[in-house]
């Protein structure tokens, strides 16, 4: 049985080139999430939808067989991740990102049919979310929250000061222009709209000064967006470079480890390949690694 489950397990997680199984596996699941993506985003249409129904019906309640069955699959597999304490696995993935991810997308159909007679359509909206299911197969959502998580205080530090200059421009526009316009600039909070459009660098148009000194905050405010959204943008970036260099080191120390003896055994294979499939790195930047761990051998 412990097999079976750890087999499983090695079928449902990422795969490698190696196990031909768990890459079908993935190519399948990955098909009938983009599917359920389509089949939600076509049935919005309401002259494809009306004559078509049945087969969104067909395709919905496929869905939700198949992702129930998987989701109950990876909790029972998962157990195999702590083998001596089965019910620890099974918890960790069900409080995990990914199996949030998956209870939360085949949710609303068992809440309608438990509740029938209630109007739960908003529900329907979560259904988008099988979309990141996908999340099974990349790193980036995680690498992403990471991210942040790593460099919270510089966030909170732009966020701090985008929030300094939505209060600021806001209020400075509101008397500029609340004679001028009085129906787009009644009250502060509607101010606000016009300085998030304009501090994110999105400019709509549909909100812009008319007086003399309501362009001038205008040109003001436009300049603090670029530079917030440049902040951004450069401590994003950084953080996900410094991510991949961390994952980077990871690996290459456990290379080294592998090749201290001379000799990498099926474990430590198994080991690497399966940091190389986890951490998302390339065939090329294995090569590289080797070839750097392989140099300072000799």
């Amino acid at each position: 049985m412990s097999t079976l489950r750890l087999r499983t397990m090695q079928i449902l997680d990422k795969a490698s080139k190696e196990d031909k199984a768990s890459l079908w596996c993935d190519r399948f699941i990955t098909l009938v999430i983009l599917l359920n993506v389509f089949s939600i985003i076509m049935e919005s249409y309401e002259d494809i939808a009306l004559p078509h129904s049945w087969k969104f019906v067909l395709i919905e309640r496929f869905s939700i067989v198949f992702f129930t069955i998987e989701f109950l699959l990876r909790v029972w597999s998962n157990a195999s991740r702590f083998p001596n304490s089965t019910w620890q696995g099974r918890k960790a993935y069900i409080f995990s990102f990914h199996g949030f991810i998956d209870l939360v997308s085949i949710l609303p159909f068992y809440l309608q049919s438990l509740f029938p007679g209630v109007d739960m359509r908003i529900l329907r909206v979560f259904r988008l979310m099988r979309l990141l299911k996908l999340s099974h197969y990349s790193t980036a959502i995680e690498d992403l929250f990471s991210a942040i998580y790593a460099e919270r205080r510089s966030f909170m530090a732009v966020i701090y000061l985008m929030s300094i200059a939505i209060v600021a421009s806001s209020s400075l526009m509101y008397y500029a222009e609340a004679d001028a316009q009085p129906e787009k600039m009644s009250s502060i909070p509607h101010a606000i709209y016009w300085s998030v459009i304009t501090l994110t660098t999105v400019g709509y148009g549909d909100v812009y000064p008319v007086t003399p000194i309501g362009k001038v905050i205008s040109i003001i405010t436009a300049f603090m967006g670029v530079s917030t959204v440049a902040i951004f943008t450069g401590i994003v970036a950084t953080s996900f470079a410094n991510q991949l260099a961390r994952k980077k080191v990871i690996y290459e120390q456990q290379m080294r480890e592998a090749f201290a003896d001379g000799v990498v055994d099926d474990n430590e294979d198994r080991l690497l390949r399966g940091l190389q499939a986890e951490f998302g790195l390339s065939d090329e930047m294995v090569a590289e690694i080797a070839k750097r761990v392989a140099q300072n051998r000799k």
